[in-house]
């Protein structure tokens, strides 16, 4: 029996590393699809995004409050409720607490997800420098707000 090199061994593992990461990845677009899919046909039937994104909470949270909307007549089915929470959670979710949260979540979701903001860290002249250029777009900011909310996310997302 004919025994392969180190090397062509190497390349094998790191292919199969790479398909198996691959697949996991594209395993988790379909859980997202899917999440955002109950969503659109179980909230958005009774309401608008405008709720959802102003709330912010981590998977848990979403959980309390989409079994609060099922009371009031939603209809998400019990194997669709965790996958409905972790897509909210992730799209949605957790921010810290300070000040310059409420401002982030009413007044920046208007145009932007959080995947957005968290996509996009930078330090107190960069977030200055995009607020400024959201202001000149029509953001609807108060010049104490656009102080807090420069503290906020410059500390909270560098």
């Amino acid at each position: 029996m004919k025994s392969i090199s180190g090397k062509t061994a190497q390349w094998i593992w790191v292919t199969v590393a790479m398909a198996a990461a691959a697949f996991a990845a594209g395993q988790g677009g379909d859980e997202a699809a899917r999440g955002e899919r109950i969503m659109n046909n179980s909230c958005l039937g009774c309401h608008d995004l405008r709720p959802i994104q102003t709330q912010a909470f981590d998977a848990e949270g979403w959980t309390m409050k989409v079994n609060a909307m099922i009371e009031k007549g939603a209809q998400v089915s019990t194997d669709d409720l965790p996958i409905l929470a972790n897509f909210l959670a992730r799209s949605y979710g957790p921010l810290p607490e300070g000040a310059g949260k409420a401002v982030l979540l009413n007044r920046c979701t208007v145009c932007h997800d959080l995947q957005r903001i968290r996509r996009h860290p930078s330090d107190a002249e960069g977030w200055e420098d995009t607020l400024s250029t959201m202001l000149n777009e029509g953001a609807m900011l108060t010049d104490q707000e656009f102080a807090i909310l420069v503290n906020y996310l410059s500390r909270n997302f560098r």
